[in-house]
Formats: C-alpha cells, sequence, structure tokens
C-alpha cells in the first residue's frame, strides 16, 4: 500500500477549460503567495509530461528506487498520447506523481498547494480527500471564442510549444471538460468548499484573476 502525506495538504483548485488562464494564475499564486501562506503551483499536466520525458531510453527497473511499473508507464503515455484522464482504478500514478511534486518542492503544513489539472472527475476527488484539504475552488469561465482567441493571441503567455491546441485537440478538450471535469463544482459545493466563479475575456491577465478571487472569497 502506498502511504503518503502526513499531514494532509492544504489545497485550493484552480477550475476552467482549456487556455482560460489556471496557469498563469497558478504561478502567480506561487509568486505572491494567498493570504500570508507560500504557495506552490502544481500543474499535473506538466509534472505527467515529465515525468513521461524521463522513461525515454530507460528500462523499467533500471533507475533505483523507480516508482513507476510498465504498465503505469504505459498507462501514462496513452494519457497523454489521447488525452484520456486517470480513471478510479489509476490514481495511484497521480498520487505518486502529487507526492513526488511534494517531496521535491518542500509543501509544508502551512503551505498551499495549487492544484491544475488534478482532480478532473468526481473519482479523483473522492481519492484525494483522504490526503488533501481542498479550501477553495476558483473556477474560471469563459465562452469557446473567448478561448480560441487566448490561444490565438497566447494571452497568457503559456501556449508556446504546446501541441494539444489545434482547433480538433481543443474541442475534444472541451467536450471532456464539459461532461467529467464541470461537475466537481457540484461536488465540492455538496462538501461545503467555497466556489469562486471568476468571468475571463481574451485579455483577461492572472493580476486581475486573483484580485477578484481576494475579492469574493470570504
Amino acid at each position: 500500500m502506498y502511504h503518503i502525506f502526513v499531514p494532509m495538504i492544504k489545497a485550493i483548485l484552480l477550475l476552467g477549460p482549456p487556455a482560460i488562464g489556471k496557469s498563469p494564475l497558478g504561478k502567480l499564486l506561487e509568486k505572491a503567495g494567498f493570504r500570508g501562506r507560500r504557495c506552490f503551483h502544481f500543474d499535473f499536466g506538466a509534472n505527467l509530461r515529465r515525468i513521461a520525458a524521463s522513461f525515454e531510453g530507460v528500462a523499467a527497473g533500471d533507475r533505483k528506487n523507480d516508482e513507476f511499473s510498465l504498465r503505469e508507464r504505459a498507462v501514462i503515455l496513452d494519457s497523454l498520447a489521447s488525452g484520456a484522464l486517470l480513471e478510479d482504478e489509476n490514481f495511484l500514478i497521480a498520487e505518486k506523481i502529487l507526492d513526488r511534486f511534494v517531496k521535491e518542492k518542500g509543501v509544508g503544513p502551512h503551505d498551499v498547494v495549487v492544484m491544475n489539472g488534478l482532480p478532473r472527475h468526481a473519482g479523483q476527488a473522492r481519492d484525494l480527500k483522504r490526503i488533501v484539504d481542498m479550501r477553495a475552488v476558483i473556477y474560471l469561465t469563459g465562452p469557446a471564442a473567448v478561448i480560441a482567441d487566448r490561444i490565438r493571441l497566447n494571452t497568457g503567455g503559456d501556449r508556446s510549444g504546446r501541441d494539444d491546441d489545434s482547433a480538433g485537440a481543443v474541442e475534444k478538450r472541451l467536450a471532456v471538460f464539459e461532461e467529467r471535469t464541470l461537475p466537481l463544482l457540484e461536488y465540492y459545493a455538496r462538501h461545503d468548499v467555497p466556489v469562486v466563479s471568476i468571468s475571463v475575456g481574451t485579455y483577461t491577465k492572472a493580476e486581475e484573476m486573483l484580485a477578484e478571487f481576494e475579492r469574493r472569497l470570504k
């Protein structure tokens, strides 16, 4: 059994469709902190890509204390290639990746992890509940036209080198978001976690998002 995280992680979840500004906001929170607490931006997709890159040319078992089995490596690579979510039976992979991040960053009991890309569905949220104390959800929302413009103009400065921003890929990710991820708003509202919705426009900056969040969070 894989045991981690004592004490529980305090966290804020960034939720929203592709290119709406989650990563720029996460990076700003990491730089500025929140209400006197240090923040660490956990971009699950970026960490997944970094770990997948470390597999190249290295067989399982070749590295000391390798965390990921051959099956887990295959799941990670398939998730990146197809955009598939990690389902409940593969949650241990996400747990290991979060554990690695927390240890590498030296996250302490009074720090806040800004979760971006995890959880992405209710099953992951239920599994995270035993190790993560979710304090708030920031829901960044905007129409499809705004998302397209933010990608085209790289408003947030975080789209360079992305190979998943084609029209077809974004459309697929939007469909998955609406079907699987959006219900997290109801999930966290039922569990008395404050949900702050922020409307995002084409040129909305992370500083504006953070200011609105701080203003509206009770």
